[in-house]
């Protein structure tokens, strides 16, 4: 029991890590290309790394970190003009590319020798560099040695057993499986009625629900991290503080008439034309908000760590696609669920291989590499059987490309 206790607290540190938060950013701007725009861009880490190394760099040579910010997003806004301009007219196959092409044109720039003063070169900029005016923002202790637990009131206040955390866990599974049920039954009837908006009570009832399933969560499974640092509750709370905010920006942007106008260019580009519209431009709008999205993630994903080019390498945008795909495209939540499934979902595998896998089968390198395969071949049986991923509809899957 001990054992599976630590496999959860493993994936649910994962669930909630800012690198976690960072990609989820990533995977909202990847949204309204792909889900929304039917936009086929395979250089979203090309974003993230942009933002990154604008942000870094400008810190590092002194400047104040709002300026770095401004530079990590004008520079992604750049890149998205630079690639649109000449693809964006034509079909979206070279749109991918194009962008996988000049993902990795600016990943093998930030590794080159003689930019190494302002890259780091192939060993990237640490994170000591850039990340001080961060810290300093912080509201809370600086100490790495002053603990915060999310929590405070959970299983050790109710005997310890394991017995309750179980009950907990299997209370938490409950009522996100009721959470998601509540939504799917929801959109079906939406389907059906005409109607636009899901109506309140429902919303209601998968507040509650989602908020019930968080607390038995975190009841059963109590985190303690420093409340600043490196992986401290600050950032955290900043990175999943700006995931909520960037779904909810997305939220009121499809919902509005540009949002129609997205998915007129998704389903019927001819269709627009005829209408009037300029589907240049509704798309170049959403390929620079996208990439916008990609270089904020990009600044949270290495606040943590390094800005090393080879970690935001073209494997990156493969992960944010299977998170968007599991979760579901064109929703405004399944960039969410399926960033934390997928984090989560593969540092389990990991972690149970090295705990009932011996290493004279498997070691700890092998069952991190098997974690990717089974992650694939689950995204595989996921296209086969629900394309449209956990929240996804099947009717948003109709995208010309």
């Amino acid at each position: 029991m001990d054992t599976i206790i630590s496999i959860l607290t493993a994936m649910l540190s994962e669930a909630i890590a800012p690198t976690t938060a960072g990609l989820a950013i990533a995977v909202i701007g990847l949204n309204i290309h792909f889900g929304y725009t039917g936009l086929l861009n395979f250089g979203q880490a090309g974003f993230m790394l942009l933002g990154a190394y604008g942000f870094a760099i400008t810190i590092k040579s002194g400047q104040p970190m709002w300026l770095g910010i401004f530079v990590g997003l004008g520079a992604a806004m750049v890149f998205a003009l630079i690639l649109g301009a000449p693809t964006l007219k034509l079909r979206g196959d070279y749109l991918a590319i194009v962008t996988i092409s000049a993902a990795e044109i600016i990943r093998f720039t930030g590794r080159l020798s003689v930019l190494q003063d302002f890259t780091g070169g192939a060993l990237g900029i640490r994170s000591a560099n850039y990340r001080g005016p961060f810290v300093d923002l912080s509201p809370f202790s600086k100490d790495p040695s002053d603990q915060f637990t999310l929590m405070p009131i959970n299983y050790t206040d109710f005997g310890g057993s394991n017995a309750v955390r179980v009950a907990a866990l299997l209370v938490a599974a409950a009522l996100l499986v009721g959470a998601i049920v509540v939504f799917r039954r929801g959109r079906a009837a939406l389907a059906e009625s005409g109607e636009k908006r899901t109506p309140t009570s429902s919303r209601v009832i998968i507040s509650a629900l989602s908020l019930g399933a968080f607390i038995a969560l975190f009841f059963a499974i109590p985190l303690s991290f420093p409340q600043t640092g490196n992986d401290g509750w600050w950032l955290r709370l900043v990175g999943w503080s700006l995931v909520v905010i960037c779904s909810l920006l997305v939220l009121l942007l499809v919902r509005s008439p540009w949002g129609r106008l997205l998915r007129g260019v998704r389903e019927d580009e001819d269709a627009m034309r005829s209408l009037g519209k300029n589907v240049f431009a509704i798309k170049m709008q959403a390929l620079v908000i996208g990439g916008v999205l990609g270089a904020l993630g990009g600044m949270i994903y290495v606040l943590p760590s390094t800005v090393q080019p080879d970690s935001l390498g073209r494997q990156v945008t493969f992960l944010a696609f299977t998170a968007l795909l599991l979760g579901g495209a064109a929703t405004i939540f399944g960039p969410l669920l399926g960033s934390i499934l997928f984090f989560s979902l593969r540092i389990g595998i990991r972690e149970a291989g090295d705990a009932y896998i011996p290493n004279s089968i498997m070691n700890s390198q092998q069952a991190d590499q098997f974690a990717f395969i089974v992650v694939g071949v689950a995204l595989m049986l996921l296209v086969i059987f629900r394309p449209q991923g956990i929240l996804g509809d099947k009717r948003e899957l109709r995208i010309n490309v």
